[in-house]
């Protein structure tokens, strides 16, 4: 019993040590306070492009958070070219926040949009801004992106 346990064991072991086709990065904010002139830089490497790519929000604030939403500058720096997107992110409903919480904080995972994305081959930088109108804003502690490859 006892082998058959520890070959197991290896296995789900062995299994986690694969290669993950996840790139996250989180820029932490001390006093949790986003200056707008603060704005976080993620760069990612693009080889596969075949594959088509997911990009999300993550953003961990407190319950002290005094919006309902957030609006985001992305930067992004692509190979080829370099654009801005405007969005909105909607982080609570009129009865509780979206994202998942423990005690006081909320982590909140958001598409960027709804729909994969191909990138090209090459370097991309990804640069968030916040432009809301506090400033410094308030009780976020984290901001960052995830990008996941989505095999086709």
């Amino acid at each position: 019993m006892k082998p058959l346990f520890l070959l197991f064991t290896l296995l789900i072991f062995a299994a986690g040590c694969g290669h993950s086709d996840v790139f996250e990065k989180i820029h932490s904010f001390p006093k949790h306070e986003w200056l707008s002139s603060e704005t976080p830089a993620f760069k990612f490497e693009v080889q596969d492009t075949a594959s088509a790519y997911q990009l999300f929000l993550v953003l961990r604030h407190t319950d002290a958070y005094h919006f309902k939403n957030i609006w985001l500058q992305l930067h992004i720096q692509a190979p080829d070219s370099s654009y801005t997107i405007n969005r909105e992110f909607t982080l609570a409903d009129n009865n509780k926040w979206l994202g998942a919480g423990m005690d006081d904080i909320y982590e909140h995972r958001i598409l960027f949009s709804p729909q994969p994305i191909k990138l090209n081959k090459g370097s991309y930088t990804f640069r968030l801004q916040h432009i809301m109108r506090e400033d410094p804003l308030l009780n976020v502690m984290n901001a960052g992106i995830r990008i996941q490859k989505i095999n086709q």
